[in-house]
């Protein structure tokens, strides 16, 4: 989709801003360009709808040379989005958001109603449509913000640190909601962060920038943390890789086992015969409501007369990962990972050294399998090369 051929960025002050990049970036995947400031990822954004043209070397769009198509032309077909929005402030929210269908000449009523079904479509309620960009939080504007972006629906959008100027749980919000959308849209996604756990959770496809405009490596979010490319990547990344690899292991393949989990009718003496020092009390639907510290029970009674220590947190099979359960196990105050279903009731536990056995099977699993997948595509790519030769003039005889 977007492929950059020995592309170079020189300013006449002697800066290098991209030295000879080449990249191909996937049609419907999100690519997230990152580094240290000043490595070049805006400047390569911004080249591929020519806000920045380069010095040398070509980039282009579905296979053609992007030199070839008039600039503003060009930017209508691209959606952009930037930190703090760029709203225009005279404008409501509505008509911000119809901007580029405007530009493209559509009518007022037909750009206005599709703006209408991107304001749902990021997550604002309607009423929002007559507001004007300063009555709306950081949050919200960059939702409007996202919503201009896709409203003539571009297959290509840019977002060059879209998040950055909002809280982290504003951020974390935008970020789910980015996620969903894309599941929806599949755009082509060209995404600049200096921020690697962010580039981590949305990037299918991670460049990885060093200063001077060099790309250091360009690989997906797991393999970037298993294998850096060299110690540059390894720093960036950062010595915790090891807890970030946990976001790809699925919390539904670990394996866990019963644990001391009682209800709350249950007797104090059945507690106390289970010969751990905590048991879980949940209740009659397998729901959590605490940890029991069996020293300090009552000598009669039930666990629900007993003062229950708050769990930290639970994490569930359905969507959850290893990271999320190791977490669980950490906060614990029984150091003891609480596995849940959809439902919230208890499936089991886990401590912080079964998860972690657990995680290294299913990781060397999944390593033995894509060996397996790459030996096999290698041994269908020799037989159909044989087959070829075998079936050119002459070719089986040399």
């Amino acid at each position: 989709m977007i492929r950059f051929d020995a592309v170079s960025k020189n300013y006449p002050n002697g800066t290098t801003a991209v030295d000879e990049l080449s990249l191909e970036l996937a049609e419907g995947g999100i690519t997230v360009l990152v580094g240290p400031s000043g490595c070049g990822k805006t400047t390569t954004l911004r080249m591929i709808n020519r806000m920045v043209e380069p010095t040398a070397g070509t980039v282009s769009l579905r296979g053609r040379d992007i030199r070839e198509v008039n600039a503003p032309e060009l930017r209508r077909g691209i959606g952009y989005v930037i930190q703090h929005a760029g709203l225009f402030p005279h404008r409501t929210v509505l008509d911000n958001i119809a901007t580029v269908p405007m530009l493209l000449g559509w009518n007022k009523k037909k750009a206005r109603t599709r703006a209408a079904e991107l304001l749902e479509l990021v997550g604002l309620p309607a009423e929002m449509a007559k507001r004007y960009p300063n009555q709306l939080s950081g949050g919200q504007q960059q939702r409007v913000g996202v919503a201009r972006a896709l409203c003539a629906d571009p297959p290509v959008l840019l977002m060059d640190e879209p998040f950055s100027a909002v809280d982290p749980i504003v951020r974390a919000e935008l970020q789910a909601e980015f996620i969903r959308l894309q599941k929806e849209l599949h755009k082509t996604i060209v995404f600049v962060t200096h921020d690697i756990d962010e580039a981590i959770k949305l990037g299918d496809n991670i460049a990885v920038f060093r200063t001077g405009g060099k790309l250091a490596q360009f690989d997906t979010p797991e393999r970037l943390l298993a294998h850096p490319a060299d110690d540059f990547v390894a720093d960036f990344v950062g010595q915790d890789r090891g807890i970030r690899r946990l976001s790809f292991v699925n919390a539904a393949e670990l394996p866990l086992r019963d644990g001391p989990v009682l209800p709350a009718t249950a007797p104090v003496a059945q507690a106390r015969a289970a010969d751990e020092p905590w048991v879980l009390v949940v209740d009659e639907g397998r729901r959590p409501l605490g940890w029991a510290s069996v020293a300090e029970l009552a000598d009669g009674g039930t666990l629900a007369d007993a003062s229950l220590t708050p769990l930290g947190h639970t994490f569930s099979l359905v969507g959850d990962s290893a990271r999320a359960a190791l977490d669980s196990a950490l906060l614990s105050p029984a150091r003891l990972a609480v596995g849940v279903d959809a439902e919230g009731a208890v499936v089991g536990v886990a401590d912080a050294c079964e998860l972690s056995a657990g995680t290294t099977a299913v990781q060397a699993a999944a390593g033995e399998q894509a060996s397996t997948e790459a030996e096999s595509a290698s041994s269908e790519s020799r037989a159909t090369v044989g087959k070829t030769s075998a079936d050119t003039p002459g070719g089986g005889d040399r």
